[in-house]
């Protein structure tokens, strides 16, 4: 049975993998990003991995966006399915 995913499961997908594109355009590892801001390698591994849903606090986003000098939003503008 394959999982079905909601509009909110997408949601985090996409913000994960635009955290990793930012992560990964800045040149940094998921090491350097997770100490930097204050959380760990392991949690912002399942963030980016698209395969698992994992939630994201707005204070760690705001976080991540203030690093990349990126405004919030940035990383909730969602494509359409």
């Amino acid at each position: 049975m394959s999982k079905s995913w909601d509009i909110n499961d997408k949601r985090f997908i996409q913000i994960g993998l635009r955290i990793a594109y930012y992560r990964k355009l800045n040149e940094m590892t998921q090491d350097q990003l997770a100490e930097r801001i204050g959380i760990t390698s392991k949690y912002l591994s399942q963030v980016e991995t698209p395969s698992c849903v994992q939630p994201i606090s707005l204070k760690t986003l705001f976080a991540i966006a203030d690093l990349f000098h990126v405004p919030p939003h940035k990383f909730l503008e969602f494509d359409k399915d």
